[in-house]
């Protein structure tokens, strides 16, 4: 009944996405209020229906209720509750609900929180993201519908698979999500910017919370995924330019991108033009995300479905909202012209510089990530496009993004002379040249990577600081000036900061890790980067839904001993899958990280170990960087938005 019940509910709401697509889109064109007015009670209405939806798809979850396909198909009796709930997202099915739960969940917000928009810009956003809806409705309901029932009910469901039963996973997806749909907001925007002929400073404004929003959640999704794939993969590596990997990082790249565009809009009204394209192309590149994951075009570990029908049909989605906008935007360019002026000395000019930088160098991973895609189809040969290339052609975008982020902070708007800000900068410029320098000198090859990771690092952080205090004016009162300035500015310090905390440690993991892997007997130790490892015990353990080879090690350095490690290896009887739990020893300038292995014929067993200086940092800056823009959205600017000036009702199109 529950069930039943759920899927009448998502029919409901893709009714009602239907009703709003249309009638306030009909009502704004021709001033009618009671119309444009049924925007913001059915945008509620379909997310309370969604709601339901999900609600029943997750008890059905929570139950075990083995009458459901979905359920059959990814849970287990046996299975943890946190791994029951998870279950819902861990498939093509529940994730696609996920993801129009959180569509409708952003359409609610700007019929909840959106009272300062113009009456006709609020009822067509509202209209373009039910639009979104539909096709995202008609998408599940048509091919990928998570309530199928089963004819005969197995007593027993086949588990989810075993690398998705981890914490770091379980809430991956849903602040990914929340980033990908979320620039289906700024989407919407843009299309009713576009349609009604009014791009300003006060869209610009409007804009930006939702962007900022976007790009948070992605920085947390990214960060997770990253992380569970250090840990719980086994390979000892954080990012491998998986295609799955790459679909969520292009969208974030866009979204830094748009964020800082939106920003030129809103205090200068500049790059309207820009800053529409960015905001159609960054849905664009969360639509791709969507179809490389689920088409089956490009293999995963992380991918959720393999089944071409459903990848033309986001294909056919993709193909027809962007060709929709980007006709639009094509026959509004008009609209957009910049009223605001600048030099090439200005911060206008290195924020576009800054767009330039991460624009291209999405468009890099683009091209890597597809290309093999395009070989195969056109030129029929199976090709592999790996880090060694991504690493060589995306690098050099990022260090020239970190060399001018702190000069562009702190240039003023419309024109600037550089002589001051260099005069600023200089001490955080030496210091950051030192450290580069020390670090060159201290390490045992010669590996340039390292060196210019802390270099940058230094610059950013530094940069940071410097842009902070200089914005408390002279004299005495500094420091409790500096305690006053708007959660803005200490947004962009801290995500500026975060981004060269990240740096150093992607920087020092890549040129400074040391790997060991060797054949270990009980009682048999090795060193490492000047640590002791030894093996001092195997033995099985039983888990609650798996079977467990542990490992004990103990950890010691220079005859202390610092820590007891103990990586495992499972075995999932119900999905027949093996998993490799590497231990790790955390620490602030380094991790230890070992992996058991299979037993040899000889004795002993298959160790792998590493040392991994700087680890923490690359997630640390991660948290940095989305602590940033969270500062960043509760300034109260944009709580109350001051300066989004109101269109009066029936003020013509530019």
């Amino acid at each position: 009944m529950i069930t039943e019940l759920g899927h009448f509910a998502l029919i409901l709401a893709f009714l009602v996405a239907c009703v709003q697509a249309t009638i306030p889109l009909i009502g704004a064109y021709k001033r009618w209020p009671g119309w444009m007015a049924l925007a913001e009670p059915a945008a509620t209405i379909q997310f309370l229906l969604t709601a339901v939806a999900f609600a029943a798809l997750t008890w059905a979850f929570v139950t075990s209720d083995f009458s459901l396909r979905l359920v059959v198909l990814n849970s287990h009796t046996d299975k943890p509750m946190l791994y029951k709930v998870t279950g819902v997202w861990g498939n093509h099915e529940g994730s696609m609900l996920l993801w129009v739960l959180i569509v409708t969940l952003f359409g609610a917000a700007v019929a909840w929180f959106g009272s300062n928009l113009p009456p006709s810009l609020r009822a067509r956003v509202l209209s373009v993201q039910a639009m979104v809806g539909v096709a995202f409705f008609a998408f599940i309901l048509l091919t990928s519908n998570p309530f199928l029932r089963m004819a005969v009910p197995p007593f027993n469901g086949q588990d989810l698979n075993p690398l998705l039963q981890d914490p770091g996973l379980a809430f991956h997806p849903p602040f990914l999500y929340l980033g990908y749909v979320g620039l289906s907001m700024t989407f919407s925007f843009a299309v009713a910017a576009l349609i009604e002929g009014r791009v300003d400073a006060a869209w610009g404004r409007w804009v930006r919370p939702y962007t900022l929003a976007a790009w948070i959640f992605l920085t947390i999704g990214i960060g997770l995924g990253s992380w569970w794939a250090y840990y719980e993969l086994g390979w000892g590596g954080f990012w491998f330019w998986d295609p799955v990997e790459n679909a969520s990082f292009m969208p974030w790249l866009i979204a830094a991108a748009l964020l800082h565009s939106a920003i030129v809009v809103e205090k200068r009204e500049s790059l309207k033009s820009w800053t529409i394209l960015l905001a159609i192309i960054a849905f664009g590149f969360s639509m791709v995300g969507a179809f490389i994951t689920r088409s089956g075009v490009l293999t995963s570990v992380h991918a959720f479905a393999t089944d071409p029908e459903r990848g033309v049909f986001l294909l056919a989605i993709l193909a027809v909202f962007m060709a929709g906008a980007l006709t639009l935007f094509a026959a509004r360019a008009g609209v957009m012209q910049a009223k605001g002026v600048f030099s090439l000395v200005s911060r206008e000019s290195v924020l576009v510089l800054n767009n330039l930088l991460l624009a291209v160098a999405c468009f890099v991973v683009f091209i890597g990530t597809i290309w093999p895609l395009i070989a195969e189809m056109l030129f029929d040969r199976k090709l592999s496009v790996g880090e060694p290339f991504f690493n060589a052609a995306f690098t050099p975008f990022m260090v020239a993004l970190g060399l001018i982020l702190p000069v562009g902070a702190m240039l003023p708007w419309k024109r600037a002379t550089l002589g001051r800000i260099i005069r600023q900068l200089a001490p955080v410029f030496a210091l950051a040249v030192a450290i580069g320098a020390l670090a060159w000198a201290m390490q045992t090859g010669r590996s340039a990577l390292g060196p210019v990771g802390l270099f940058l690092a230094a610059w950013l952080i530094g940069g940071a600081a410097v842009d902070l205090w200089s914005r408390t004016g002279r004299g005495a009162g500094r420091f409790a000036r500096l305690t006053r300035l708007p959660r803005a500015d200490w947004g962009k310090a801290v995500a500026h900061g975060g981004l060269g905390v990240t740096m150093a440690g992607i920087a020092a993991m890549m040129a400074w890790q040391q790997e060991d892997i060797r054949i270990l007997k009980i009682g048999e130790q090795f060193d490492i980067a000047g640590y002791t490892l030894r093996l001092d015990e195997v033995h099985d353990e039983q888990g609650p839904n798996y079977f467990a080879t542990m490992s004990t090690f103990t950890l010691s350095k220079d005859g202390r001993e610092i820590s007891i490690m103990t990586p495992e290896k499972r075995e999932y009887p119900v999905a027949q899958m093996p998993t490799t739990e590497a231990a790790l020893d955390n620490g602030f300038l380094r991790d230890i990280y070992v992996v058991i292995g299979d037993p040899q014929i000889g004795g002993g067993w298959a160790v792998r170990s590493y040392y991994k200086p700087l680890a923490n940092w690359i997630w640390g800056g991660s948290i940095l960087m989305a602590l940033g823009g969270v500062l960043s959205l509760s300034d109260r600017r944009y709580r109350v938005a001051a300066g989004a000036r109101k269109v009066p009702h029936g003020v013509p199109a530019e």
